[in-house]
């Protein structure tokens, strides 16, 4: 029996997890315990958290990776649910629902622990997308199968395609010349190319719009024969956690919106800098109203 088509403005394909977030006041060194002042356990992965920032911003968003018949699985399933993402690409199974743990520091920096246990990436041809109709697709690299194929659908099809680059690995080297819009972090620029500058040039040569975000230094772009660069906008940093994924989700939705360039860019960065402003990535994640009363 056929699945009927599903509209949607962005299908956000990678990893999802599940956050266990504790707000430590130093991280701790070697053989040293340290007291966690809050914490918060709650849905992450850099595509199903823009797959979020997308439904909150007012956009039709759908899902596509792996959850786990776990309890953590059950949990995340629940939050896409619970604002609105379409789950029904998401395929469910016995590997374990991949684990992060974070450390946040008062000044907003965290550190990382990530578990997949034997969790392997999903086999191409494990999620039917033959009835989808999307505006536009993001990938982060951490589903290389199903994307490299989902990739090459819409560049045959003419989707717009963007790349969440956070950092070198084959998933995110696989994506980069089906990219319409590369959008990398400061660590894939350095780790590609040893500079910002050089990074900004040669991944030009690869994708026709590239964008370095920088963090608390805002982003550089270059756009065909244009480039450029935008200062981030200054807000109180209380968890850096999700930002990143903030300014995908936002960019993409901003871009299936057909918004122009710069506001674009100037919606993704608002987004990633209010997502800094809560503890964990998931609670930060803004909503239009959030996103349109900073931009005013």
């Amino acid at each position: 029996m056929n699945q009927p088509t599903t509209n949607i403005d962005v299908l956000c394909v990678g990893q999802a997890t599940y956050d266990l977030i504790l707000s430590v006041p130093v991280h701790p060194g070697a053989d040293e315990k340290v007291f966690a002042d809050r914490f918060a356990g709650c849905g992450g992965g850099p595509a199903a958290n823009a797959a979020i920032t997308v439904a909150r911003l007012g956009f039709n968003a759908a899902f596509a990776g792996y959850l786990g018949d776990d309890l953590f699985g059950n949990k995340h399933w629940q939050e896409l649910l619970d604002d609105g993402v379409e789950t029904r690409f998401v395929f469910r199974g016995k590997a374990p629902t991949p684990l992060s743990a974070i450390l946040v520091k008062p000044d907003g920096r965290r550190a990382l622990i990530n578990y997949k246990g034997a969790t392997q990436p999903l086999p191409a041809g494990a999620i039917d997308y033959s009835n989808i109709e999307t505006k536009v697709m993001l990938f982060d690299g951490h589903e290389p199968n199903i994307s490299l194929q989902l990739a090459r659908y819409a560049r045959y099809n003419g989707i717009p395609t963007v790349l969440d680059a956070g950092s070198v690995h084959e998933g995110s080297i696989g994506l980069l010349d089906l990219s319409d819009y590369l959008v990398a972090s400061e660590k894939f620029a350095l780790q590609y190319a040893g500079g910002i500058p050089a990074a900004l040039s040669r991944l030009a040569e690869i994708s026709p719009a590239v964008v370095i975000t920088l963090g608390e230094n805002g982003l550089i772009w270059k756009r065909r024969n244009e480039q450029g660069e935008l200062p981030a906008y200054p807000v109180i940093a209380i968890d850096s956690t999700g930002a990143g994924d903030a300014f995908h989700g936002a960019f993409a939705a901003a871009l299936a919106a057909g918004q122009d360039w710069p506001d674009i860019l100037n919606y993704a960065s608002a987004a990633g800098a209010l997502c800094c402003t809560k503890t964990g990535a998931r609670p930060g994640l803004p909503t239009q109203e959030e996103v349109q009363d900073f931009l005013r």
